[in-house]
């Protein structure tokens, strides 16, 4: 691991090292373990983002559960667009189930806004969001996050699932932007 990189014209230092990235994604297995023990709940993971936070979460759950895959965007380059982008909808029947959306990050709040009212135009009967990074100063929605791996200053960050253009997906750190 590189104290600092490069992905394409930013540098990055490390922010968060993968071991603490596990431990958070343990904290939030637990309780999500605890709080729908009684349910089987449809995981709805936001690609492409997620996959990580998603597969090492999944891998510590222990209810019964299914788990879908949808993906939406609202990113270019280091900033929101704040225009949501459908680019492949929700193929599972939600009406009546507990939902637990996963999330990389949330942020402004405008694409896990755009997920909650499908989920609820689709009569979903609880929907709960798990994210493995929040930033609360840059929070624009009236939300619930129910799970919040780490809260976080409005630094942009890549790895763990999170990029830069596409790029650095498969860092097991978590890394911020330098300057």
């Amino acid at each position: 691991m590189k104290d600092q990189i490069k992905v394409k014209d930013k540098e990055f230092k490390v922010f968060i090292k993968a071991e603490e990235i596990d431990a958070v994604v343990e904290k939030v297995a637990k309780a999500i373990n605890n709080d729908l023990k009684d349910k089987v709940p449809l995981f709805l993971v936001v690609l492409n983002g997620a996959f990580m936070f998603a597969s090492d979460l999944m891998k510590k759950i222990k209810i019964d559960n299914n788990i879908s895959f949808v993906k939406l965007s609202s990113y270019t380059g280091t900033r929101s667009s704040q225009v949501i982008n459908e680019l492949i909808g929700l193929n599972e029947v939600v009406k009546g189930r507990t939902v637990v959306i996963i999330e990389d990050i949330i942020d402004t709040g405008f694409t896990m806004r755009r997920m909650l009212d499908i989920l609820h135009q689709q009569e979903a009967a609880d929907v709960k969001i798990a994210t493995l990074v929040f930033k609360p100063n840059a929070f624009q929605a009236d939300y619930k996050i129910d799970y919040i791996g780490l809260e976080i200053p409005n630094d942009f960050i890549l790895g763990y699932g999170l990029d830069y253009d596409g790029f650095a997906r498969n860092l097991p750190d978590i890394y911020k932007i330098v300057g």
